[in-house]
């Protein structure tokens, strides 16, 4: 497995090495966001916009729990591809390992708060009275895929640091595919509605775990999960959190910022909320391929920062860079001119559809940027560089996010206005992640040139 490795990281040409872990990444990234937008769709066809309201209501809450999965997938990704890097096989298994044990705990834990409180929970992140119904049946039956889901968004992202690309997407595939399948079945065809949409849910993120577990237990991962080479000790916990930490905390202050947005947006009414849910569905698209892009080559350049190959890292820096500004164009243009149908397909309540229409057009104006802000910060993730990877994760979602919302509350107290604080911070925190990538560079990166 370290031939492959090695392979691909270290001797493949630059363009194949980027490209042969960026596509299958940004196919597990476009199986979330069909899943992610089957669910709406289908409750959508019940022609119910409060069940459309509930379950965007009931999102954030679930990211909050794909952050801990983040946490470990991302902190694990950039500790073990700089581990392999410097040659140690043996830390990257202890590193692989913890992230197992440690996230499937705190997953058991969460599940049973969820599903204990899931009412007072849906109130808490903005349900309406109308809504807390579907909102908490939706959280009290999604909480008992929590494990599962923590193991998934772990693992998806563990098992491309030792070169297995496509073994990470087909694990995304399946579980998205099962939930897709099942959606139009479960909602539509039993008539479960928001329950059937969770259920789906459920069913398709242990089928994902399953499968990562499966692989995990077998011959052809180098990594491993088996509880004799669990250490938090030797710097693994330190170097999982040091990274894991600040990516996490961008998911939670996602969701914490959606739910304030959504609170905010309640006072405009559900229909307002289903709008706003639903435009950033459609944003997700362009987001989502961009997020594949930008995880795609973290373990490429993490090997090539702890093997010291500055060369090699510039080289795969610029080529993304690239890619990843050519990808925002086009998919920024196919959204814009695709908005009228896009929220269409989820919405028929003629207000809602146009703060649909409104909030989508708004939110896509970062599209042109947004690329380039991730592959910086998943550059500077793949250095080990906490501190600069903490203030940029504080930074989109909240640091300059939230004073930005709530100024635009103040001056403008328009629905429409209130949607174009996220572009704008956007372009501020991309801004932020080409002087923080530059300060990690000179900082952390190693003298010598092999």
């Amino acid at each position: 497995m370290q031939d492959k490795t090695t392979e691909i990281f270290r001797d493949a040409p630059v363009p194949k090495a980027v490209i042969s872990n960026v596509i299958p990444s940004i196919v597990s990234m476009i199986m979330v966001l069909v899943y992610n937008l089957a669910d709406t769709f289908f409750i959508g066809q019940t022609k119910d916009a409060y069940m459309v309201a509930a379950v965007s209501v009931a999102t954030p809450a679930f990211l909050l729990f794909m952050a801990v999965g983040m946490l470990f997938g991302i902190g694990g990704t950039s500790l073990i591809s700089r581990t392999l890097g410097e040659g140690n096989e043996e830390k990257a298994r202890n590193a692989s390992a913890f992230c197992f044990w440690t996230g499937l705990v705190i997953g058991i834990i969460s599940m049973a708060v969820i599903f204990i409180f899931a009412e007072p929970v849906s109130l808490a992140i903005g349900a309406s009275g109308e809504t807390v119904g579907y909102a908490s049946q939706y959280l009290r039956i999604v909480s008992t895929a929590i494990p599962f889901l923590i193991i998934g968004s772990s693992f998806s992202n563990i098992i491309r640091a030792e070169g297995n690309a496509q073994t990470a997407m087909m694990g995304m595939v399946i579980g998205n595919l099962i939930n897709i399948v099942l959606d139009p079945v479960m909602i539509l065809g039993f008539g479960w509605n928001v329950a059937g949409a969770a259920i789906a849910t459920v069913l398709g993120n242990v089928f994902s775990a399953v499968f990562y577990i499966g692989h995990m237990l077998s011959k052809k991962a180098m990594l491993s999960i088996h509880p004799k080479y669990f250490k938090a000790q030797e710097g693994i916990a330190a170097g999982v959190f040091a990274i894991g930490v600040p990516a996490s905390l961008n998911s939670i202050l996602m969701s914490v910022s959606n739910i304030i947005v959504n609170n905010i947006m309640s006072g405009y009414g559900d229909m307002a909320v289903a709008g706003l849910g639903v435009a950033m569905k459609v944003n997700m698209i362009v987001v989502m391929l961009l997020i594949g892009l930008g995880t795609g080559i973290q373990p490429i350049l993490g090997y090539c920062f702890g093997a010291g190959n500055r060369k090699r890292f510039l080289d795969v820096l610029k080529f993304s860079m690239i890619l990843a500004f050519a990808i925002s164009a086009v998919m920024t243009a196919v959204c814009y001119c695709g908005a009228d149908p896009l929220v269409h397909a989820f919405l028929e309540d003629e207000d809602a559809f146009s703060y649909g229409m409104s909030f989508a057009r708004i939110y896509i104006y970062s599209g042109p940027v947004i690329g380039l802000m991730f592959v910086f910060v998943n550059a500077i993730q793949s250095a080990g560089a906490a501190l600069p990877a903490l203030v940029l994760s504080i930074s989109r979602q909240g640091l300059i996010y939230l004073p930005v919302l709530f100024l635009f509350r103040r001056i403008f107290d328009s629905a429409v206005m209130l949607a174009a604080a996220q572009p704008i911070t956007d372009y501020m925190t991309t801004l932020l992640s080409v002087v923080l990538f530059w300060f990690t560079y000179k900082k952390y990166f190693p003298n010598h040139t092999a």
